[in-house]
């Protein structure tokens, strides 16, 4: 990253108030690390207040003040906790500028192969979390006459693969609320942008479910392939600080697929089918 580059992320982000779900791991921790140097307030969320705290840790030990940082436990399916959970971002900061929805679930299987119990556990995390988070914090962004709020999808809600028809329908969707949102709230200041991450190496895999809802675990979820989250944080603030409508992370053979699929959605159909066909042998 240029010196210029790093001074205008600074000048965009330092001392803004940003509230980041999935904070614990992967491109959430890079985000919290990346925005904490800017000298953002940041608010950490996720389910593992332990793994909180070490980016908690990870955040001061780059140079991040303490009382510019906030762990906030928060299991985005527990709707019930999400009010009291935005008034203590409110209490302490007063205001939050930019929400990021980035907590996520993953599953793989075949369709025949996932339950139902599936289906609404990975909808409930990566798209009705979302939604019912942003629902509570929108009204403090509109009576601020400013705001950012963003979501994380991912090339996957752009092309539907084989083993993700439960991943694929929450990602898509998602980008069609952000989309309906982005419409909504523009008279009032507030800006929404959609991340579309590609291969990024996170435990996303060994967090995901197979489809009877067990955990595949580190064992067979291993990813060693794509950005890091390092340089997938890298990538995304320039966007954001641009505060752009939507964009891909990273530019590796998913994320051309998914360009491909706007010019050509007939051979990337069929292509994919090929590759249905050899998973399922």
């Amino acid at each position: 990253m240029s010196v210029e580059q790093n001074q205008i992320e600074v000048e965009e982000f330092g001392n803004k108030v940003i509230w980041i779900t999935g904070a614990s791991s992967g491109i959430g921790e890079g985000l919290a690390l990346a925005f904490a140097r800017c000298g953002a307030k940041v608010v950490l969320s996720g389910r593992d207040k332990n793994q909180l705290n070490r980016v908690h840790g990870a955040c001061q030990a780059d140079g991040a003040v303490g009382k510019n940082l906030l762990i906030l436990p928060l299991d985005v399916t527990d709707y019930n906790s999400m009010p009291q959970t935005v008034e203590r971002v409110l209490s302490k900061f007063g205001r939050i500028d930019i929400l990021m929805n980035n907590a996520g679930l993953g599953a793989r299987a075949f369709c025949l192969e996932t339950s139902m119990e599936v289906y609404r556990r990975v909808m409930e995390v990566n798209l009705f979390g979302a939604i019912a988070l942003t629902k509570l914090v929108l009204p403090a962004m509109i009576k601020q006459g400013s705001g950012h709020i963003t979501v994380t999808s991912s090339v996957a809600g752009k092309v539907g693969v084989p083993l993700r028809t439960a991943y694929s329908a929450a990602k898509f969707a998602i980008i069609g609320f952000a989309d309906a949102l982005r419409a909504e709230t523009a008279h009032h200041g507030i800006k929404v942008s959609t991340i579309v991450p590609g291969l990024v190496r996170t435990n996303a895999v060994a967090t995901a479910l197979k489809g009877d809802g067990e955990v595949i675990g580190p064992e067979e979820g291993i990813m060693d392939e794509g950005l890091t989250m390092f340089e997938a944080a890298e990538i995304i603030l320039p966007h954001l600080a641009r505060q752009e409508d939507e964009f891909f992370v990273g530019d590796g053979q998913e994320v051309q697929m998914a360009i491909m699929k706007r010019k050509d959605p007939q051979a990337v159909f069929r292509g994919l089918e090929k590759i249905a066909a050899q998973q399922f042998k």
